[in-house]
């Protein structure tokens, strides 16, 4: 039996959008959901609003719902930057400190 372990990849970055500099927090869960991340980010009353970020055949896009932002909307150019840079990177190094004797 062979076993398939896929990391759950989750990080923040701060973005402009609708004039404020905002919060984006990204999670992509292993398994089926490799080509999906879920976002979400706090508007201007604190509500937290929460949507998808989807890869097709060539690139990410926002999954569309009716009551998204159109701020949210119109950060999908940096949204997609993002992705793309926080994939591509190197796996971070662990250091190993020898123990004391």
């Amino acid at each position: 039996m062979s076993y398939v372990f896929v990391k759950t990849v989750c990080f923040t970055r701060l973005i402009k959008a609708g004039g404020r500099l905002r919060e984006f927090n990204f999670i992509r869960l292993g398994g089926n959901r490799q080509n999906i991340f879920d976002v979400d980010v706090v508007d201007n009353r604190f509500n937290r609003v929460m949507f998808k970020v989807q890869k097709d055949e060539r690139d990410w896009h926002i999954i569309q719902q009716a009551d998204l932002p159109e701020w949210v909307s119109n950060a999908e150019t940096e949204l997609r930057e993002i992705i793309l840079e926080e994939i591509s990177a190197p796996p971070a190094v662990l250091h190993h400190f020898p123990s004391e004797a």
